[in-house]
């Protein structure tokens, strides 16, 4: 719980500018009229709060799924183990994540609002199911993400480990995981833009019902591939460096613990 958490709030304040610059270029409005490069740590309160259980309760669900999935000495086993525990771990951190991204992305394309005034307007005019709009997007996008991150990030320490003939250090762990974030971010860009795009809609809009292939559908037809994969570059750029620090910093963590 402590090594999951520690990790989740160093990876979420030190990336939350390219976060902001990402959720901008993938808004309706577009870039300029989101806020472009002003009020870059809009939304921050949201994120500090939601990113130490969020990441915990990850890393909680993952270890010990893991642990009771069997795994022996059959390797082929072990990237469908790291597959499904992953993704029940992503299941249960995004009934916390997903308020707190709500709030926050609607704070990023609104600068000038303040993270309380936008948490009230979305519960006065939404009620709590508000504060959920894109669940279903948010899994939808993490579970394939986790199904490329985790089975790669374990597999290159198991290389190696294997290659060093010893069990890799927390900054050899934090490379391994740069590597399988960044990969699995440009994989999975398309479902964070319909995520986007579903979390930031207009109540009553056709986006609002949270529809991840209509959403999908809708910037297909009008902006193409581009449309698509907005917000690669700084999404790709923050999950690399993410995974970097979010990865390391737990290993890390958790050896000093244990």
């Amino acid at each position: 719980l402590k090594a999951g958490g520690v990790a989740g709030v160093c990876v979420d304040l030190i990336l939350f500018p390219l976060d902001t610059v990402k959720t901008r270029l993938q808004s309706p409005q577009g870039f300029r009229k989101a806020g472009g490069f002003r009020g870059i740590y809009a939304g921050v309160p949201s994120t500090a709060i939601g990113s130490f259980p969020n990441a915990a309760a990850f890393f909680i669900t993952y270890e010990n799924v893991k642990s009771l999935l069997p795994q022996g000495s059959s390797s082929y086993l072990s990237p469908a183990t790291h597959m499904v525990a992953a993704s029940l771990g992503e299941v249960v951190a995004c009934l916390i994540r997903v308020p707190s991204e709500v709030v926050k992305q609607r704070a990023q394309v609104s600068p000038s609002s303040s993270t309380l005034r936008i948490l009230s307007h979305t519960l006065y005019h939404e009620g709590v199911q508000g504060l959920y709009r894109g669940y279903k997007s948010t899994v939808l996008r993490e579970i394939p993400f986790s199904l490329v991150q985790f089975p790669l990030w374990e597999s290159l320490k198991d290389l190696w480990s294997w290659k060093q003939g010893h069990v890799v250090d927390s900054w050899q762990s934090a490379v391994c995981g740069a590597f399988a974030g960044g990969f699995a971010a440009v994989v999975t860009t398309p479902l964070d833009v319909a995520k986007t795009r579903i979390m930031l809609a207009k109540a009553g809009s056709r986006n609002a019902s949270g529809n991840v292939l209509t959403a999908l559908g809708d910037i297909w037809r009008t902006q193409g591939l581009s449309g698509l994969f907005a917000g690669v570059v700084p999404r790709m750029a923050a999950i690399s460096l993410g995974g970097f620090i979010f990865l390391g910093t737990y290993e890390k963590t958790r050896q000093l613990l244990l």
